[in-house]
């Protein structure tokens, strides 16, 4: 289920609440007359089933409640209620496969902001993952995909392509490529210092390295990896499952692809560099056709239940004898 929290000016509340009254899948619908200060209003609360919720947060929208007052949409992990469970009933199509777009394009909208933070994150994730490769240590390499924030961005591409949103699209492509330019850089930098003091020496980056020399030489298999990792992930956030998103980063290269290239480039091997960019561009563009696909897919499958499910209501008593 999803709460609700609406603040609606008083001459609006009437309007505000039929609509909630009248969508299937809702319940615990409560008004609190004057009690919004800022704006000032009315607060409409209200509980609905998460396969109801894209279609009412989308009608809020066209009455124009977000603009003359507020929507506050929260998950809710427990809710125990006979009119819940029945909302849940009658709501079209079930919980687990609904997307609620508003929801997917403000979290990826604010994962794909190049920020301090996010550039912090890349740039540590990757200097992890170049100790990783020079030491050929699979656990660091592990360990550097998981601290990596980079699907966010990825995300964010998907969902802008999906939506037909350009200025998210740019967003993210910042985001992505400005953020891994800048954290190999500050790797390659990284690389020289460790190198000075002794840490790193070429014979390191040189060697077989059988356990992470796979992050230089991309294959099919990358890019199938990838695929399966940007359908994953995607489901995850449409879901809300977002514990599965930690199997989605360590199951990826784009990360130690990155630190290779850059510590490559900064010991003058620019065959290895070649390979590592071309692994991480075969990762990156695995995982934006994976979810762009599975978003379509979703939005498609989805419609047809809702059509489907619309069609037998309608359909008169006694029609399947």
């Amino acid at each position: 289920m999803l709460h609700l929290r609406l603040i609606v000016p008083a001459d609006r509340t009437d309007e505000v609440t039929g609509l909630l009254e009248r969508t299937v899948g809702t319940a615990h619908l409560a008004v609190l007359p004057g009690v919004a200060r800022d704006p000032v209003g009315d607060v409409v609360l209200c509980d609905v089933a998460r396969e109801a919720g894209d279609e009412l947060i989308g009608a809020l929208r066209r009455l124009g409640v977000d603009k003359y007052g507020a929507i506050t949409v929260e998950n809710m992990d427990l809710t125990l209620s006979a009119r819940a469970d029945l909302a849940e009933e009658e709501a079209p199509g079930e919980g687990a496969d609904a997307v609620l777009w508003e929801e997917l394009t403000d979290v990826t909208h604010e994962d794909s902001t190049f920020s301090v933070t996010y550039v912090a994150f890349l740039a540590v994730a990757t200097m992890l993952a170049a100790c990783g490769v020079m030491l050929d240590n699979a656990i660091l390499i592990v360990g550097a995909m998981a601290v990596g924030p980079e699907f966010g961005p990825l995300a964010g591409i998907s969902t802008a392509l999906v939506q037909r949103a350009p200025r998210l699209v740019g967003r993210s492509l910042w985001a992505l490529i400005g953020g891994f330019a800048a954290a190999m850089a500050v790797t390659a930098g990284f690389a020289w210092l460790m190198d000075a003091f002794g840490l790193f020496d070429e014979a390191m980056i040189e060697g077989a390295r059988p356990n992470t020399a796979f992050v230089w030489q991309p294959d099919w298999l990358s890019f199938v990896v990838a695929f399966l990792a940007g359908i994953a992930g995607t489901l995850s956030l449409t879901s809300a499952k977002s514990g599965a998103l930690i199997g989605v980063a360590i199951s990826v290269t784009t990360v130690p692809a990155a630190a290779n290239a850059a510590v490559a480039f900064s010991y003058g091997d620019y065959g290895q560099m070649t390979g590592s960019i071309q692994q991480l561009l075969a990762n990156l563009g695995g995982i934006v056709l994976a979810g762009t696909l599975t978003l379509l897919a979703q939005k498609a499958l989805w419609r047809t239940a809702r059509r489907r499910q619309r069609t037998n209501a309608k359909a008169p008593l006694g029609a399947d004898a």
